[in-house]
């Protein structure tokens, strides 16, 4: 159920309303019969406005609503009365919800805080009412501004998950197990390729009643930058993750060789990713003896910070936490 209600990719039809028509009214009763003039401004058309919301983790209310449509301006009337504006329509969007143009390809923004409000298509501006165009040369203007049309585009929400560890690695190399086995969240787990089809989150108790959010996105594969296995559908979750929590299994033929791979595909991908701390988590290690374990240690990647682990036994889950954290807090020090 949860792999058919995540959803983080919509392309919508967007049309803001159009502005109120100005009015070219003159100011006529008995006692004044050639009054001026007294046209008030049209409405302003209605905006379609993104609003975050943390309480929300998927584009799902969006799937199927592929025409978003804002109301009209009113048009301005006498007394120099202001048309009603059109009725905005505000759409409610997780937090790490990207806005890019449908026909460009470009970022437009990121609603990355809870109540942050972004306009995605304004609306069209009220036309001026023939109050305005009064000069000394022109007593009695009879003409007034039209408004605006609204404007229509289709924009592409992209939804990247935001967490405070990321978990990468191939296909079945144990994150999902990692992830039920240290948080209260419940992936699916089954011993073949792509078990995980889509991202989970689940909170990590620390010491001292302290937590963080690890994210267990779907297994890479050699060459996903270029749309190999889930790709490039799913390489986007991590430019959201603050760690980078490498697991290669420990039964693995090259455990450096692994790392190495996933190294270049985020590379690849986006070469800022490689500014992300990084810990490598050698799972499975129930699987391997002392003395394995001895021998594999002097051919391990060179510089990044790495812990033995076993989901499934307990071993090395409060040493791998208590690196995370500090690599999380070393991160933010830097900064």
């Amino acid at each position: 159920m949860a792999e058919r209600n995540f959803v983080d990719y919509v392309k919508i039809c967007c049309r803001s309303g159009a502005g109120g028509a100005g009015s070219a009214h003159f100011a006529r009763d008995r006692r004044n019969p050639k009054g001026g003039p007294d046209g008030g401004d049209g409405g302003r058309g209605g905006h379609i406005i993104l609003r975050g919301n943390s309480q929300m983790w998927t584009l799902l209310p969006l799937k199927y609503r592929k025409h978003v449509i804002a109301g009209h301006g009113q048009p301005g009337s006498s007394n120099n009365k202001t048309g009603k504006d059109g009725e905005d329509v505000i759409l409610e969007v997780p937090l790490g919800t990207v806005v890019k143009d449908a026909e460009t390809g470009e970022v437009e923004f990121e609603i990355v805080e809870e109540g942050e409000e972004r306009i995605l298509l304004a609306g069209g501006r009220g036309g001026l009412g023939n109050t305005h165009f009064k000069s000394p040369t022109n007593q009695t203007p009879r003409y007034a501004q039209p408004g605006e049309p609204g404007r229509e585009a289709w924009k592409i929400l992209e939804l990247k998950v935001l967490a405070d560890v990321g978990l990468v690695g191939f296909p079945n190399a144990g994150k999902s197990t990692l992830l039920a086995s240290i948080t209260a969240a419940k992936p699916k787990i089954a011993n073949y390729a792509f078990t995980t089809l889509v991202p989970n989150l689940g909170i990590v108790p620390y010491r001292d009643l302290r937590s963080f959010v690890m994210a267990d996105i779907p297994g890479i594969i050699e060459n996903a930058h270029q749309g190999k296995g889930l790709g490039l559908r799913f390489l986007r979750h991590i430019e959201r993750n603050a760690t980078l929590l490498f697991v290669v299994p420990a039964d693995a033929d090259d455990i450096a060789a692994e790392y190495e791979i996933l190294l270049k595909e985020l590379s690849a991908y986006k070469e800022e990713l490689l500014h992300k701390p990084r810990v490598l988590g050698i799972s499975k290690s129930d699987l391997i003896d002392e003395e394995l374990r001895t021998l594999i240690e002097p051919d391990l990647p060179k510089g990044v910070p790495h812990v033995f682990f076993s989901a499934v036994t307990g071993e090395g889950l409060m040493e791998l936490k208590d690196l995370l954290w500090k690599t999380m807090e070393r991160s933010t020090t830097e900064i």
